[in-house]
């Protein structure tokens, strides 16, 4: 039985084989998974079809493509064990070496030919010497970047080639946020088994706004612009192997209990590198949240081809003058919302940064979607 490549993803041809999770010569039962494959999207893990023993064909680290075959399994409880390296194949007895023909007796000799003067061409040109590669600097080293790294900074580079990316910014009191959980959050948990986080309230104010401006939850596609009547919510998450976009798909009929367990849930599996393909595409609109690592202002990229990316960021408490005179002390946050200037304009955008704004301040609102 042969260990092949299986097809992962309508875009997905080839992938870097992470790691083996079994030795040459180990034995392996049906569904077990027996490698890891690092695709440009996610690390996935190939299990065994049969049970059997195993016989690695191709190293870690290679590049395969989708259909190849990297090991076989011999099936059943008969199944040949790799042999040990102090074995070696014993060496066959030289053969006889072959008689030599005997020399051909000598004939006449033949008459000298005419001496040709042929025309003397010039000695081709010398080819420069090649530059030898500069060793690197003292101090330095070089890894070769990961399949999901690449990939990431390829879709950095398209989306800024392919998009006309600007940025707006605003900041929100987060007092009313802040009170809200405090208020509920011992029952909320003991509820749904699940804290009330920051994201799902993130996420449910920019579904209400999204349903203001659709242009923010669209894309072009060459010369027609397609849009969506439903949300699914990117996610983005930090982890060990770079940044990845989890999906909570139809996330504007999910209840904050369900965005919050969902988000919980790809989270762990994204750090974790659990998370399928399909986990990972078909996002229309995404937050990322900044904040969590102290950045207190920055400008989120664009997620191809998606037109529109909210950054959250920190907490801070900094001083802010009330509409009635006085200046107190109140907990800030700076949000900003990167668009694709080609179909969303600028008053659009700050628009949409606005209601999300004003739905926080007054969270009551997101619980009657107003």
């Amino acid at each position: 039985m042969d260990i092949t490549i299986p097809p992962l993803a309508e875009s997905i041809t080839e992938g870097d084989i992470a790691a083996w999770l079994v030795k040459n010569g180990d034995r392996v039962e049906r569904d077990q998974a027996v490698l890891e494959l690092e695709t440009d999207k996610a690390t996935v893990e190939i299990a065994a079809e049969a049970s059997g023993t195993v016989e690695i064909l191709v190293a870690t680290g290679e590049t395969v493509q989708v259909g190849d075959v990297v090991g076989r399994i011999a099936e059943g409880e008969a199944a040949v064990e790799a042999a040990p390296e102090t074995m070696k194949p014993e060496p066959k007895p030289a053969e006889p070496p072959a008689p030599e023909p005997p020399p051909a007796a000598p004939g006449p000799t033949p008459p000298p030919e005419p001496v040709s003067m042929p025309a003397v061409e010039p000695p081709p040109a010398p080819k420069p010497a090649a530059v030898a590669a500069q060793p690197d600097a003292p101090g330095t080293r070089r890894e070769k970047m990961t399949r999901l790294r690449q990939r990431i900074a390829e879709r950095m580079v398209e989306a800024q080639r392919t998009a006309a990316i600007l940025t707006t910014f605003n900041e929100i009191d987060m007092t009313g946020v802040l009170e809200l959980r405090k208020e509920y959050q011992e029952d909320f948990e003991a509820r749904h088994g699940v804290k009330l986080g920051f994201m799902s309230l993130f996420g449910r104010a920019s579904i209400l706004a999204l349903r203001d401006f659709p242009e923010l939850n669209a894309y072009i596609e060459e010369i027609e612009v397609v849009y969506h009547d439903y949300v699914n919510l990117g996610i983005a998450v930090g982890t060990p192997r770079g940044l990845v976009v989890p999906v909570l798909r139809n996330a504007d009929r999910m209840s904050f209990a369900e965005m919050e367990l969902a988000i919980k849930e790809l989270a762990t599996r994204a750090r974790d590198g659990d998370l399928s393909i399909d986990e990972l595409q078909g996002g229309t609109f995404t937050i990322s949240n900044g904040g969590i690592y102290g950045s207190l202002m920055s400008t989120p990229i664009l997620n191809p081809p998606q037109s529109g990316i909210l950054g959250m960021h920190k907490i801070e408490r900094r001083p802010v003058v009330l509409e009635d005179g006085p200046i107190v002390a109140r907990p800030m946050m700076y949000v900003a919302l990167s668009y694709d200037h080609r179909i969303v304009d600028g008053e659009q955008a700050v628009t949409f940064l606005v209601r999300i704004k004003e739905r926080l301040e007054d969270p009551t609102r997101l619980l009657l979607d107003s």
